[in-house]
């Protein structure tokens, strides 16, 4: 049976920039958000997020600092797509350092272990700084109110699809 969407924040908060995905879970924690879907900070835990999407869920979407060559601030949402007989071990290494962890080596080590998620989208934001440090750069900081709506409407459309249960 499926748990719903899952919401994800990752990075690390001592990296300036990086916490942007634990910014943007700790804000979503405020809002209502429809019934089967869950949000938590992963941070640097990959292996931990991972494991949990084994127990089943119809989403993910993760949050997370993207450097994507933009300027910093720059919202963007991805659909990754994972295909478990394209995975080597090299990309398995760098599990086993949390430092390192992103988006598609969870999404990875999460294909060799039999699992799947049917759709997953990542919100990224291109970041300024990745540097040691606390707290996010002034444009990070003010691309979080938008992802925070991003969020919400990615699990929106994801737990209640348009046309689903609707009778013509």
């Amino acid at each position: 049976m499926s748990r719903g969407v899952l919401v994800a924040g990752i990075g690390n908060i001592f990296q300036t920039d990086d916490a942007f995905g634990v910014e943007v879970a700790r804000r979503l924690t405020t809002r209502t958000l429809p019934p089967r879907a869950r949000v938590e900070d992963f941070g640097i835990r990959g292996v931990h997020l991972a494991y949990e999407l084994l127990e089943g869920y119809d989403g993910l979407v993760l949050i997370d600092a993207v450097p994507m060559g933009e300027p910093a601030g720059t919202l963007a949402v991805i659909a990754p797509e994972v295909r478990p007989e394209s995975i080597t071990n090299d990309d398995m290494a760098p599990v086993v350092d949390a430092h390192t962890m992103n988006p598609q080596v969870v999404l990875n080590t999460l294909a060799r272990l039999g699992g799947s998620v049917e759709k997953i989208f990542i919100v990224g934001c291109q970041p300024a700084n990745l540097q040691e440090g606390m707290g996010l750069t002034a444009a990070v900081a003010a691309a979080v109110d938008e992802a925070v709506e991003m969020c919400c409407q990615l699990v929106s459309d994801i737990a209640e699809p348009v046309g689903k249960g609707s009778s013509t």
